[in-house]
């Protein structure tokens, strides 16, 4: 009977946690929901008081500029994450090798870089000038490409496997590129997985390199281009489209509901990956936590 107890609480303080963290969500659905007039009366609700699609109507008034922004963000995205995710497992692998040499070096110089920063001057500089990262997709990708954070985090769940298993390799003569991609890789999806999304996430929210780098409006990503809209709210009733929004918000821009309608506009993709990786993201979680 106390076991039975102890369950039903366990599972009602699951569902409340659960409730807990969905109920953000449903509050910025509704409000993209509800009029500006509502919203500036009475403030956000669970449920839209005054039911209005006019944020959607003035975030699409220009839907083709928007499908070009979810794009380039999906290519940025994908590629960058494969890509990233290969140079991360490449650095780290060696770094989590015990007959490396100057291996601590390594990691010593790989640890500066989340200590010291350059400036964002001489990081302009270098990506402008010397590595050519202006106005083309490379811009936003490369210089996301390895993040000294996600390497460690590979690093502890590489040293983590028994050596044997390299060893045992090297005896049978399989090289240090066979090892790790038919062996180590494998046994460290958990990790990977885990990686790929953080790696995926800072790729799909960023617009600080569209910002700084990209004066092409059709190569900004979907963040920076709302945000640029958001931003730019009261400039939007004097542009080319501005009398088309006039005359569907009767004379008020929807500012408040925008901002929530552009939430819920780029939360999509990162909602549909998830339940893929959900499996691998649970075990990922205690990466370098145990070794053995």
């Amino acid at each position: 009977m106390a076991a039975k107890l102890n369950q039903t609480l366990l599972y009602a303080a699951i569902l409340a946690f659960s409730v807990f963290c969905i109920l953000p969500f449903v509050l910025v659905l509704s409000s993209s929901l509800t009029s500006e007039d509502a919203i500036l009366q009475y403030g956000y609700n669970i449920f839209p008081r005054d039911f209005s699609l006019e944020a959607y109507r003035v975030l699409l008034v220009d839907a083709s500029k928007i499908i070009n922004g979810y794009k380039i963000s999906i290519i940025v995205t994908v590629v960058g994450t494969l890509s990233s995710l290969l140079v991360t497992a490449l650095l780290a692998y060696p770094l989590a090798l015990k007959r490396v040499r100057y291996r601590k070096q390594l990691n010593v110089f790989t640890l500066i870089t989340i200590l010291i920063s350059g400036g964002i001057v001489p990081w302009y500089i270098v990506c402008v000038k010397y590595l050519g990262l202006q106005d083309n997709l490379a811009a936003l990708i490369i210089p996301y490409l390895c993040q000294a954070w996600n390497v460690f985090l590979l690093r502890n769940y590489f040293q983590a496997l028994p050596d044997e298993l390299t060893e045992s390799a090297k005896i049978d003569g399989a090289g240090e590129y066979r090892i790790f991609f038919q062996i180590i890789a494998p046994l460290s999806k958990p990790a990977l997985a885990t990686v790929g999304l953080f790696i995926a996430l800072a790729y799909w929210n960023d617009w600080w390199l569209g910002l700084m780098l990209l004066n092409k409006v059709e190569l900004q990503p979907l963040q920076l281009l709302l945000r640029t809209i958001q931003s730019n709210v009261e400039f939007l009733s004097t542009s080319v489209q501005g009398a088309e929004i006039v005359r569907m918000t009767g004379g008020r821009l929807p500012a408040e509901g925008l901002k929530m309608a552009t939430c819920i506009v780029t939360i999509g993709p990162i909602v549909l990956v998830y339940p893929f990786i959900q499996r691998f993201f649970i075990k990922g979680l205690l990466i370098g936590a145990v070794k053995g």
